[in-house]
């Protein structure tokens, strides 16, 4: 068994591995489809590592520029998580996510004491066929340059509500260069009577499959499906482009019973881990 610094010749063969394990691995195969090998540039270009097992692949794990950690390796041992920490040196990291039970043997491994979390909770993963969603007749739209300031505000909240970000002023900041970049990253807007009441990204896009990120509806327009309509209207674009498939992770009860309306089906667990600062390792804890 190893656990070696991926190279460009491994390109395919993790492909083909993040792909049997498709629903739990979007961020890694969104970011080595986009940046590949190499990128040391952009906040989610990706230093990837991969595990074998004699001739076989059975492992897969990344490091974004930006400090956040990803894995699908489903099979490794324990010793597999402790080398991967040695490996990561003395990098600085912001939080992990993916399937529960590996992002909980890898901050195992790295010793991170539960204080030094946000959040750290696992969420519902949930899988829906494209082909099984209803048209749908609502509005959306791109975000423009004139509802950077809503978004603002709707992103500052969603921050502060889901625990991402405990401190408003670094919440707000956020919000800001997020509300920049919704008007050319997919993010959609559903609009009624001409305003904006919901919003929805995509925070991730491989081949055929999305992975929906990003719903929220302020307080002022809560407990009317509006985040149903606005997940709902988006995929049916989304398929109209070309996806197959559509997966999310849920950060609440009420949401999780907006998707399953919807059509999605619970397949498994997600785990968010953020920290509440960046955290350099090898700093003692």
């Amino acid at each position: 068994m190893s656990l070696r610094v991926a190279a460009g010749q491994d390109i395919p063969a993790m492909q083909t591995f993040l792909g049997r394990h498709a629903d739990s691995s979007m961020f890694l195969r969104s970011n080595l489809s986009r940046h590949g090998i190499g990128d040391t540039e952009h906040p989610d270009g990706t230093t990837f590592w991969i595990h074998e097992t004699a001739d076989r692949l059975d492992g897969v794990l990344g490091v974004t520029n930006g400090g956040y950690l990803m894995a699908q390796a489903p099979d490794a041992p324990a010793s597999v998580w402790k080398d991967w920490a040695s490996a990561l040196g003395p990098g600085t990291i912001r939080g992990m996510t993916g399937e529960d039970g590996q992002v909980l043997c890898a901050l195992e491994a790295l010793r991170l004491p539960a204080d030094f979390f946000s959040i750290n909770h696992a969420e519902p993963l949930y899988s829906l066929e494209l082909d099984r969603l209803a048209d749908s007749r609502d509005v959306v739209r791109p975000p423009t340059v004139d509802d950077r300031t809503v978004l603002t505000g709707w992103y500052t909240s969603l921050m502060l509500e889901t625990g991402l970000v405990r401190d408003p002023d670094r919440a707000r900041a956020e919000a800001e260069t997020r509300a920049q970049a919704a008007e050319t990253d997919g993010t959609r807007l559903l609009i009624e009577d001409g305003v904006p009441v919901a919003t929805v990204s995509l925070n991730a896009q491989v081949a055929d499959m999305v992975q929906v990120g990003g719903v929220f509806v302020p307080a002022s327009h809560r407990n009317r499906g509006l985040g149903r309509r606005v997940t709902a209207a988006r995929l049916v674009e989304s398929r109209a482009l070309g996806a197959r498939k559509a997966v999310l992770f849920s950060n609440n009860d009420a949401a999780s019973r907006g998707y399953e309306a919807i059509g999605f089906d619970l397949v498994g667990a997600y785990r968010v881990a953020m920290l509440k600062a960046p955290y350099k390792l090898g700093e003692t804890t």
